[in-house]
C-alpha cells in the first residue's frame, strides 16, 4: 500500500508561543476543523498534552459517523508536535504540526503522512481532494487567536 503526502501552510500574524499555544490545545480544534466535518472530542477536559497522550473524537466523513483515536507521538513546544491515528479511517495518520518566525508572525505548517484503504484510486477520487477542502478551510478562515 502507497503512502500519500499533503504539505499546507499558513501564515498568523501572532508570535510562535501564542500559535502554538492557540493549537496544541485539543479544544481549539472545533474552530480550525470545518463545520461539515462535525467535529467533536470524546475525550473529557481538560487534556493534557505531551508525548503519549490519547485523544478521542468523532467526525463525519461523507456523512458517516466515524471514531478517530490519536496520540501524541512528539511534543517539543514552541516548535512542533505530531499526533499520529491509534483509530480511524485511514490506514496510517502521522500528522506533523511545525510552527517556525517568519517576519509577519508564525508559519503554521502541517505535514501529513497518510495510507487510504483502496490506495492511489480512493486516494485520487475521494481522500486528497477533501484534505484540500479541509485544510484550505484554514487558509479562508484563520483562527482568531486571542489577542
Amino acid at each position: 500500500m502507497r503512502d500519500f503526502r499533503f504539505n499546507s501552510q499558513v501564515i498568523l500574524q501572532h508570535p510562535r508561543e501564542q500559535v502554538f499555544e492557540f493549537f496544541s490545545q485539543a479544544e481549539n480544534l472545533n474552530f480550525l476543523t470545518p463545520p461539515w466535518v462535525r467535529f467533536s472530542i470524546l475525550t473529557p477536559p481538560p487534556i493534557e498534552m505531551k508525548t503519549g497522550t490519547l485523544i478521542q473524537y468523532r467526525i463525519r466523513v461523507h456523512g458517516i459517523p466515524i471514531r478517530w483515536d490519536s496520540e501524541i507521538t512528539q511534543w517539543d513546544p514552541p516548535f512542533r508536535f505530531q499526533d499520529t491515528q491509534r483509530r480511524g479511517p485511514y490506514s496510517q495518520w502521522v500528522h506533523s504540526h511545525i510552527f517556525e518566525e517568519v517576519p509577519e508572525g508564525t508559519l503554521v505548517i502541517d505535514e501529513v503522512e497518510y495510507r487510504v484503504p483502496g490506495g492511489r484510486l480512493v486516494n485520487w477520487l475521494y481522500v486528497a481532494a477533501e484534505l484540500r477542502r479541509i485544510f484550505n478551510h484554514r487558509l479562508v478562515n484563520p483562527p482568531k487567536l486571542p489577542g
